[in-house]
């Protein structure tokens, strides 16, 4: 069990279809590491019958047996991020008001994972809402770190980058709106790649012209699969107007990238304004100093923007979007109640939020974007760090300070990651180091051009094969 565990996605993948391991072998095993692991974490939580998993699993043993294939998810079991909807699954949202929610539909990443013959087994954790970067919420309950459980897993994807890290999964969905595939990435040890704006189309949702700073995208422990499964999630969808063709035939690196050339743009702490707890910068420059090593080019940039004009900006948007998202959900009698202090807020603020202010935000993302294309114009990929703070206590809900700097909102130590939604670029997570003390890691921000999901994807790979000690750690096992 454990060699099928440790295998990459696209091993397992090609194991499967060579007939050396059955789908039901991969079933059972998956089962068994969530009885043994998920009890601790609390990644998966909700979970099909065995029985009725096992049952699927050997149907697509019959369909191999016939010489058919659904494609290269055949019989690999997958559990979707609880924001997602999955036929058969409820769809909480990590919501109390939403906890008997049942689609009648599947989300369109979710089908097209199905129709590559993936098997849903159930849902991963999520806060509340999606919204901040700790997963706990009053229907589940919190998720703690694959490498500390008595730590946070980030979030809002903190249960799909736990499941990968312990095993449980092979590869994941997540969503990204303020760093949701990146944080939880970063703090677990995997990848996570927030995608183009509009390269993985949302559907179903109550808007697809304007809430583009929230998509779906992959999580995995390897490269390669990560950008496998962006090519089953991605594709354009005449649902989804605003959705992009994909541009490659396939996003998966060929094998032997190099990073030699690279032109990285090292925008760190922008010169001090981002808070960051001692360490971080440091484990992150190491990451850099590897790719310098093999022949990369790493310079620091200058964001060229006054940093907080930018925040301000992103306020307008966030609270417009997430507001209107969750606006069905509170006029529900009781709701209110229900809900946590930081969806409110979210809420009450855009209550009053008046359209020229919305526009003035939406002219400062323009200027923003054209000074994103002028360091591109010098630089690849931009590089900050993946997250502003360790991994905390699992208890606590938010950081209201970084050393001696106070957090003035449930989300402004999670600011380093609007660089690149706000932008609507892609950014990759990869894995940087970890803390002095060895126990809790960190992910390095990479922040590709326009649509560029392809030359990220092959310098992430082309750095992972520069990290093979980095990536052979592993977890630490459950005696805590």
């Amino acid at each position: 069990m454990q060699d099928l565990l440790e295998l990459s996605a696209l091993d397992l993948s090609q194991a499967i279809h060579a007939r050396q391991v059955s789908c039901e072998e991969v079933m059972k095993a998956a089962l068994q590491r969530i009885e043994e692991q998920n009890p601790t974490f609390n990644a998966i939580v909700q979970l099909a019958p065995a029985q009725q998993l096992l049952q699927q699993a050997i149907s697509h043993d019959t369909l191999l047996a016939q010489g058919r294939s659904k494609g290269w998810l055949h019989g690999i079991p997958v559990a979707i991020k609880d924001l997602a909807h999955a036929e058969g699954f409820f769809t909480t949202s990590g919501s109390r008001v939403q906890r008997q929610f049942l689609p009648t539909q599947d989300s369109v990443h979710v089908a097209r994972m199905k129709a590559a013959g993936a098997v849903v087994i159930g849902k991963t954790n999520t806060p509340e809402f999606g919204l901040g970067s700790n997963t706990y919420n009053a229907v589940f309950g919190s998720t703690g770190n694959a490498w500390d459980p008595s730590r946070t897993s980030g979030g809002s994807s903190g249960g799909a980058a736990v499941a990968l890290a312990r095993r449980m999964l092979w590869v994941a969905d997540g969503s990204d709106f303020m760093g949701s595939l990146r944080n939880p990435a970063a703090w677990n040890h995997v990848f996570g790649l927030r995608p183009s704006q509009g390269r993985v189309p949302g559907w179903p949702k109550l808007d697809v012209w304007i809430s583009q700073l929230g998509t779906d995208g992959p999580m995995a422990r390897h490269v390669r699969d990560l950008a496998r499964l962006l090519d089953v999630q991605a594709g354009y969808d005449p649902r989804v107007p605003l959705s992009l063709e994909s541009d490659p035939d396939s996003f998966v690196p060929a094998p032997g990238q190099s990073v030699k050339g690279l032109r990285v743009g090292w925008l760190g702490d922008l010169q001090g304004y981002l808070a960051t707890e001692d360490g971080i910068l440091e484990v992150c420059e190491s990451a850099l100093l590897t790719l310098q090593r093999a022949g990369a080019q790493v310079e620091t940039a200058r964001l060229g923007m006054e940093p907080t004009l930018l925040w301000e900006a992103w306020l307008v948007w966030r609270q417009a979007l997430v507001a209107s998202n969750i606006s069905a959900v509170l006029a529900q009698p009781g709701a209110r109640e229900l809900t946590k202090p930081e969806a409110l807020w979210e809420a009450d603020r855009a209550q009053t939020l008046k359209f020229e202010s919305f526009m003035q935000a939406s002219a400062i993302r323009t200027q923003y974007f054209q000074r994103m294309l002028e360091l591109f114009q010098q630089f690849d990929v931009l590089a900050l760090p993946s997250a502003q703070v360790w991994p905390f206590s699992r208890e606590l809900d938010w950081p209201r300070s970084i050393g001696t700097r106070s957090m003035d909102t449930y989300h402004r130590w999670m600011e380093v990651t609007l660089y690149a939604t706000f932008a609507g670029l892609p950014a990759l997570s990869v894995p940087a180091g970890f803390d002095g003390s060895q126990r809790w890691p960190m992910g390095l921000q990479l922040i590709g051009k326009p649509r560029a999901e392809r030359e990220l994807l092959c310098a992430g790979a082309a750095y992972e094969a520069l990290i093979p000690e980095l990536m052979a750690r592993r977890p630490p096992p459950l005696q805590f």
